[in-house]
Protein backbone atom coordinates (compact mmCIF):
# COMPACT_ATOMS: atom_id res chain seq x y z
CA UNK A 1 0.00 0.00 0.00
CA UNK A 2 1.01 3.83 -0.61
CA UNK A 3 2.77 5.59 2.20
CA UNK A 4 -0.35 7.46 3.45
CA UNK A 5 -1.82 3.49 3.97
CA UNK A 6 -4.53 4.14 1.79
CA UNK A 7 -5.44 1.57 -0.92
CA UNK A 8 -4.96 3.19 -4.83
CA UNK A 9 -7.48 1.65 -7.36
CA UNK A 10 -6.95 1.83 -10.84
CA UNK A 11 -10.34 0.13 -13.13
CA UNK A 12 -9.62 -0.73 -16.49
CA UNK A 13 -12.15 -1.52 -19.44
CA UNK A 14 -11.59 -0.90 -23.17
CA UNK A 15 -13.83 2.66 -24.07
CA UNK A 16 -13.45 3.73 -20.25
CA UNK A 17 -17.17 4.78 -20.45
CA UNK A 18 -19.16 2.13 -18.91
CA UNK A 19 -17.91 -0.57 -16.37
CA UNK A 20 -14.91 1.28 -14.98
CA UNK A 21 -16.58 4.68 -14.89
CA UNK A 22 -19.57 3.05 -12.92
CA UNK A 23 -16.87 1.08 -10.85
CA UNK A 24 -14.94 4.19 -9.99
CA UNK A 25 -18.01 6.13 -8.91
CA UNK A 26 -19.41 3.44 -6.67
CA UNK A 27 -15.90 3.03 -4.86
CA UNK A 28 -15.53 6.51 -4.02
CA UNK A 29 -19.24 6.85 -3.04
CA UNK A 30 -19.05 3.73 -0.70
CA UNK A 31 -15.10 4.24 0.19
CA UNK A 32 -14.89 8.16 0.41
CA UNK A 33 -11.56 8.91 1.45
CA UNK A 34 -10.42 5.57 2.90
CA UNK A 35 -9.21 5.11 -0.83
CA UNK A 36 -7.79 6.15 -4.30
CA UNK A 37 -9.46 5.53 -6.87
CA UNK A 38 -8.85 5.96 -10.99
CA UNK A 39 -10.56 4.55 -14.17
CA UNK A 40 -8.87 4.24 -17.71
CA UNK A 41 -9.14 2.70 -20.79
CA UNK A 42 -7.17 0.77 -23.46
CA UNK A 43 -9.16 2.25 -26.15
CA UNK A 44 -10.95 5.43 -24.49
CA UNK A 45 -14.30 6.41 -25.79
CA UNK A 46 -14.88 10.28 -26.46
CA UNK A 47 -18.56 10.10 -24.25
CA UNK A 48 -19.13 8.13 -21.13
CA UNK A 49 -22.33 5.76 -22.37
CA UNK A 50 -25.74 7.84 -21.46
CA UNK A 51 -27.53 4.60 -20.43
CA UNK A 52 -24.59 4.20 -17.59
CA UNK A 53 -25.27 8.11 -16.88
CA UNK A 54 -29.16 7.24 -16.06
CA UNK A 55 -28.23 4.27 -13.94
CA UNK A 56 -26.07 6.28 -11.96
CA UNK A 57 -28.35 8.67 -11.83
CA UNK A 58 -30.54 6.14 -9.94
CA UNK A 59 -28.17 5.95 -6.99
CA UNK A 60 -28.14 9.79 -7.23
CA UNK A 61 -23.94 9.64 -8.43
CA UNK A 62 -23.81 12.60 -11.01
CA UNK A 63 -21.01 10.88 -13.50
CA UNK A 64 -21.36 14.23 -15.55
CA UNK A 65 -21.12 17.12 -12.31
CA UNK A 66 -17.73 14.55 -10.51
CA UNK A 67 -15.90 15.38 -13.73
CA UNK A 68 -16.12 11.77 -15.33
CA UNK A 69 -14.72 11.20 -18.78
CA UNK A 70 -12.88 8.04 -20.47
CA UNK A 71 -9.47 8.67 -19.96
CA UNK A 72 -6.65 6.74 -21.82
CA UNK A 73 -4.57 3.89 -19.69
CA UNK A 74 -0.92 4.78 -18.84
CA UNK A 75 1.43 3.07 -17.18
CA UNK A 76 2.09 5.57 -14.24
CA UNK A 77 -1.46 4.90 -13.28
CA UNK A 78 -0.64 1.12 -12.96
CA UNK A 79 2.34 1.55 -11.55
CA UNK A 80 0.61 3.87 -8.27
CA UNK A 81 -2.11 1.33 -7.95
CA UNK A 82 -2.25 -1.59 -5.39
CA UNK A 83 -5.15 -3.17 -7.05
CA UNK A 84 -5.88 -3.19 -10.91
CA UNK A 85 -8.94 -4.68 -11.55
CA UNK A 86 -9.86 -5.70 -15.56
CA UNK A 87 -13.61 -5.52 -17.16
CA UNK A 88 -12.44 -6.82 -20.45
CA UNK A 89 -9.57 -4.80 -21.48
CA UNK A 90 -8.25 -7.72 -23.21
CA UNK A 91 -3.97 -8.18 -24.45
CA UNK A 92 -4.06 -4.10 -23.83
CA UNK A 93 -3.38 -3.61 -19.96
CA UNK A 94 -0.09 -3.82 -18.75
CA UNK A 95 1.41 -5.71 -15.82
CA UNK A 96 3.54 -5.35 -13.08
CA UNK A 97 5.29 -7.62 -11.13
CA UNK A 98 4.06 -7.32 -8.09
CA UNK A 99 0.80 -5.83 -8.51
CA UNK A 100 -2.84 -7.45 -7.37
CA UNK A 101 -4.66 -7.95 -10.65
CA UNK A 102 -8.41 -8.94 -10.54
CA UNK A 103 -10.38 -9.39 -13.82
CA UNK A 104 -14.41 -9.03 -12.80
CA UNK A 105 -16.01 -10.53 -15.70
CA UNK A 106 -19.06 -8.24 -16.30
CA UNK A 107 -21.35 -7.70 -19.57
CA UNK A 108 -20.49 -4.95 -21.89
CA UNK A 109 -23.22 -2.17 -20.87
CA UNK A 110 -22.04 -0.35 -24.56
CA UNK A 111 -25.08 -0.07 -27.02
CA UNK A 112 -27.55 -1.10 -23.87
CA UNK A 113 -30.43 0.73 -22.25
CA UNK A 114 -30.65 1.55 -18.97
CA UNK A 115 -32.56 -1.21 -18.44
CA UNK A 116 -30.21 -3.89 -19.03
CA UNK A 117 -27.59 -1.61 -17.39
CA UNK A 118 -29.02 -1.65 -13.98
CA UNK A 119 -27.81 -5.34 -13.46
CA UNK A 120 -24.40 -4.34 -14.40
CA UNK A 121 -24.58 -1.54 -11.89
CA UNK A 122 -25.71 -3.69 -9.33
CA UNK A 123 -23.32 -6.47 -10.03
CA UNK A 124 -20.41 -3.49 -9.79
CA UNK A 125 -21.84 -2.56 -6.58
CA UNK A 126 -22.00 -5.89 -5.03
CA UNK A 127 -18.20 -6.22 -6.35
CA UNK A 128 -17.44 -2.79 -5.01
CA UNK A 129 -18.78 -3.34 -1.74
CA UNK A 130 -16.94 -6.61 -0.76
CA UNK A 131 -13.65 -5.32 -1.95
CA UNK A 132 -14.18 -2.00 0.35
CA UNK A 133 -14.19 -4.95 3.00
CA UNK A 134 -11.41 -6.59 1.85
CA UNK A 135 -9.05 -3.51 1.88
CA UNK A 136 -10.11 -1.40 4.29
CA UNK A 137 -10.07 -1.79 8.04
Amino acid sequence: MNHESRPEVLFVCIHNAGRSQMAAALLLKHGGDRVVVRSAGSAPADTLNPAVIAAMAELDIDLLTSGAHPKKLTNEAVQSSDVVITMGCGDECPFYPGKRYLDWVLDDPAGQGVDAVRPIRDEIERRVLELIDELVD
